[in-house]
């Protein structure tokens, strides 16, 4: 039982997929990184703690393994004067390959075309738990301008010797350092010539105030964008090599069915095909995707499936069927302050109210792919996700070897939404290339996608709350049924508190979502804001404001409001405005709403968002954007129709064609007001920028017609208006 609301981002509950069982059951020092790159300077760190800023993790694996000598190598300067810098994080759309290399840029005084950023290598990089949680700015690019700023004074100190002069004449810029006195300039590649040196991180290293960027805070266009616009990059699912095979997989008939016989006979007879059956594993390897399809077609195969209940039944489930265990993840969490009893007992206003959830897919662009290749017991895997660490260490696990004979790769991937976690396409990759003795590819359908991968989890949320005829909140409880306990504090002020978060046993996998349990939280917190606000008669933004100490996020309900111009009021009939906001992994954010909607037909059309948002110190302006009207996009889907539909554990909406996702139609009017703090250390945004869309919809669908909508998705149908 926790008395404390200030969560740690590396125990947060609801990362459900990292303490789950393992879907199958089968029966580098210093001197390498010169030889891998040539002489030059290399920029390490010596790590006391190698983990005490790493996101959260899997299993036993929660503080992750010893580096080697625990040393991180970041960046190594070579003779040609090139950049290479190293790091565990991982590009799937968010743009980080491109705001890490304006840190490195920024403080290391390089041109940017002079970097190339080595990401997701287990075999380069410096351990990293993974690219999630909103942590890659405020950690790895701090502690990539700490790198890159420690590599500039040891050139300067070389310079200096070189020359022997006062190091305090020295100046270093564009890639070369300057004498201020005799004007000598001498470039980064001339400096290192010839050298192998190895410098280690200072503790202390004054860093260039955001104020004074000129690189970083600026709208530097994708780095690798040509290569993606024209079809050079290649993704996890174009990954070659020679002699490669195909992999597909045998699927249960449905979640929890057991294998009751199995008959290969036919798919062994086709040329070239392999066919593994170890335990509950069952796949083939051909020459080709189509052989390898047919191959597992001609599998006969029978399953026993136990019953099991569909969403029809679920939020009831959730409630009655606690989850039974002594793990993290099952441990409900508690939080008190004051007494609610007396505020409830005392309330000028009371009001409670339920909000429920449904499950909803990640939806990645790119399904699931893994490559995978063995040479003796060293084995090679290509792969798109998001804890390249994390799949090794399952790898690892999975065949028995020690994880430094496991090296994975990850190309720049097609998207994850906190979706690829875990290492399902690169175990089955590898436990045929084992057996075929051949490289092998496995990639998922998107039907496998919407079905095997895990799920953001369901929610039942119970809300009750008393208020002062002045607007003062003066008691506040909430209780989360199964979703998690990310965002749950209230980040209002109110004297009386009772929130807890009750782990539920689920029907579905489920998992990690782009901003975990946040999104749900915030939408019922700020739809109950809207009630309570209309309960009182109290304008929802003076409301707010009114039960508000937290200046960052009252500055961006009040810009916000300002372009929105929520004060203005409406000029149409059949329109509604709403507004939704909060505080989450560093982002302050504010949604604002406007809908239409069609009493006839039932269609709701949202026609504007205003999204204000604040995260520190901008370090890139476009990608901020980018990822704010992305977020905004995406959050119209799980706000207005998307639901996983189940029964007897199997998804019957597992296609685009069935599952309702946000259409260029669907896309409103967005506009967005971000206000750059200088004067704060820069957060992430890709999380926070979510959770104000759906409860802004939901409350200006209740402003247009009065309908009080309480359960996501808000119009799965339509609008049903008496």
């Amino acid at each position: 039982m926790s008395k404390d609301l200030q969560f740690d981002a590396s125990i947060e509950p609801e990362r459900y997929e990292l303490t789950a069982p393992p879907t199958y059951h089968f029966d580098v020092d210093r001197r390498e990184f010169f030889r891998f790159l040539g002489a030059g300077i290399l920029i390490v760190c010596v790590l006391k703690d190698a983990h005490a800023h790493q996101e959260s993790g899997a299993g036993q694996g929660a503080q992750g393994p010893s580096l080697p000598k625990e040393i991180g190598a970041w960046l190594h300067i070579g003779e040609d004067g090139n950049v290479t810098v190293y790091t565990g994080k991982v590009e799937v759309g968010q743009n980080i390959r491109t705001s890490l290399t304006q840190a490195v840029a920024e403080e290391l005084h390089v041109p940017v075309g002079s970097i190339q950023m080595v990401m997701g290598d287990t075999k380069l990089t410096p351990y990293d738990r993974g690219t999630f949680g909103s942590r890659t700015t405020p950690e790895m690019n701090l502690q990539l301008r700490k790198v890159a700023s420690a590599a500039r004074d040891t050139l300067i100190v070389l310079a200096a010797a070189q020359w022997q002069v006062d190091r305090k004449r020295l100046s270093a810029a564009d890639g070369k350092i300057t004498d201020s006195e005799s004007k000598r300039t001498v470039e980064y590649a001339a400096l290192v010539k010839g050298k192998q040196l190895t410098e280690t991180l200072p503790v202390e290293d004054p860093l260039i105030p955001a104020a004074q960027w000129t690189v970083a805070g600026q709208p530097l266009p994708k780095v690798n964008g040509r290569d993606f616009v024209t079809g050079k990059h290649r993704y996890p699912y174009d990954q070659r090599l020679p002699d490669m095979l195909y992999g597909k997989v045998l699927r249960p008939a449905s979640f929890g069915a057991t294998l009751s016989s199995l008959n290969t006979q036919e798919a062994e007879k086709i040329p070239g095909v392999v066919v593994v059956h170890d335990g509950n594993f069952v796949g083939v390897a051909a020459p080709s995707a189509e052989i390898a399809s047919r191959a597992l077609a001609a599998i006969r195969a029978e399953w026993k499936s136990p019953p099991q209940i569909s969403n029809k039944e679920l939020f009831e489930y959730l409630k009655k069927n606690p989850a039974e265990g002594s793990g993290p993840l099952d441990s409900p969490f508690r939080y008190e302050k004051g007494s609610m009893d007396k505020a409830l007992a005392s309330a000028d206003h009371r009001l409670q109210q339920t909000y429920t959830a449904e499950y909803i897919a990640h939806c990645p662009l790119e399904p699931r792919a893994a490559l995978a290749q063995w040479s003796g017991d060293d084995l090679t895997v290509w792969t798109g996700t998001q804890r390249p660490f994390g799949v090794r260490t399952e790898l690892a696990a999975a065949f028995r070897v020690p994880e430094e004979r496991v090296r994975v790769l990850m190309p720049d991937t097609g998207s994850g939404y906190g979706g690829k976690h875990t290492g399902d396409a690169a175990i089955e990759a590898a436990r045929l290339a084992r057996a075929a003795k051949r490289p092998v590819k496995v990639m998922w359908t998107r039907e496998e996608e919407f079905t095997w991968a895990y799920f953001r989890p369901a929610a039942v949320i119970d809300v009750n709350s008393s208020v002062r005829n002045d607007g003062k909140i003066t008691g506040w409880e909430f209780h989360n049924y199964n979703s998690g306990a990310a965002g749950i504090p209230t980040f209002y002020d109110i004297e009386n508190q009772r929130i807890e978060f009750h782990p539920a046993r689920t029907p579905l996998r489920q998992g990690s979502y782009r901003a975990l349990a946040a999104t749900v939280n915030h939408f019922a917190r700020e739809s109950f804001m809207d009630e309570l606000a209309h309960q009182i008669k109290m304008d929802p933004l003076e409301f707010r404001l009114k039960n508000l100490k937290n200046e960052r996020l009252s500055a961006v309900f009040e810009a916000g409001a300002k372009r929105f111009r929520w004060n203005q009021g409406k000029t149409n009939p059949g329109r509604g405005f709403g507004m939704g906001g909060g505080f989450e992994k560093g982002g302050n954010v504010a949604t604002f709403a406007e809908v239409a909607v069609d009493r006839k037909s039932g269609e709701v059309k949202v026609a504007r968002l205003v999204t204000a948002f604040e995260c520190g110190a901008i370090v890139n302006p476009d990608g901020l954007r980018n990822q704010l009207e992305g977020a905004n996009i995406m959050a119209l889907g799980g706000a207005l129709f998307e639901a996983i539909e189940f029964a007897n554990g199997q998804i019957l909406n597992g296609r685009f064609s069935d599952y309702r996702l946000p259409r260029f139609s669907d896309v409103p009017v967005l506009e967005t007001v971000m206000i750059d703090r200088k004067d704060i250390p820069s957060a992430g945004a890709g999380e926070s920028s979510l959770v104000g869309v759906a409860p802004a919809i939901a409350n200006a669908i209740f402003d247009a017609t009065g309908v009080r909508l309480r359960s996501l998705p808000l119009v799965p149908n339509g609008l049903k208006v008496a």
